[in-house]
């Protein structure tokens, strides 16, 4: 395996499927079953998923409300996306252990990051909602950071295109793919692969990005086995 323990970042938009809002049902499996496909590989899982199908923060901010109440509804949205997706990973066979940047009792506990360690170490699928448990940061922020604390291998950022592409490739047909990216590179080219914040903490720490395409069935087994399907950020 390239990769032993990883933490998996998924948008909120990629479980609406073809739906225009919330979590489409057949996609919540899709993921679950490729998720189940690399725990059985003996792959260490931790799961980020942010909340734009529900409630973006950001957009609610732009209509004039209150910044900071937006982004704790974010959070919230965050949560009911890891709630779903906890219970179709349970559903088929996995344990799980939720846990969050907010603590919310009864339905989860507060990230810490011997919780989470312990029960991928057990076997268990961690999915930690909630973001940071702070206004002003992003899912992917709360990605970058929940990593570097559980010493995940890298980020796999599961997209609905396979890499990152000099251009927008749902739009520009003449854009190329990288196979590699240095995070200078992606900087300097403003390749929007994750936000600052997100990306100065991985650099930091040396934590590479691996983003590939999701929606593929059996994509996320040939990530961790090292197949090169998608763009290394590093």
């Amino acid at each position: 395996m390239k990769y032993n323990r990883v933490l998996l970042k998924l948008s909120g938009e990629s479980l609406m499927g073809k739906q225009s809002y919330g979590i489409d049902p057949s996609m919540l499996e899709q993921y679950a079953k490729d998720i189940k496909e690399a725990v059985n590989h003996n792959v260490e899982v931790a799961i980020v998923i942010g909340g734009g199908n529900i409630f973006r923060g950001l957009s609610g901010a732009a209509k004039g409300m209150d910044r900071v109440q937006g982004d704790y509804m974010g959070m919230l949205a965050t949560l009911i996306n890891s709630m779903a997706l906890q219970a179709e990973l349970e559903k088929q066979g996995l344990s799980t252990e939720l846990l969050s940047g907010l603590a919310i009792e009864p339905i989860c506990k507060e990230m810490s990051r011997r919780r989470a360690i312990e029960a991928m170490r057990e076997g268990k699928v961690v999915i930690i909602g909630g973001g940071s448990g702070n206004p002003f940061f992003t899912t992917d922020t709360a990605s970058a950071l929940r990593a570097v604390e559980i010493k995940a291998d890298a980020i796999l950022k599961g997209t609905r295109v396979d890499g990152v592409y000099t251009a927008d490739p749902e739009k520009d047909p003449t854009a190329t793919k990288f196979e590699t990216l240095s995070f200078q590179e992606a900087l300097s080219k403003k390749l929007k692969i994750m936000d600052l914040t997100a990306f100065a903490l991985c650099e930091e720490n040396n934590l590479p990005i691996y983003v590939f395409d999701m929606n593929k069935p059996g994509n996320l087994l040939k990530v961790v086995e090292g197949e090169a399907i998608g763009t290394e950020v590093k």
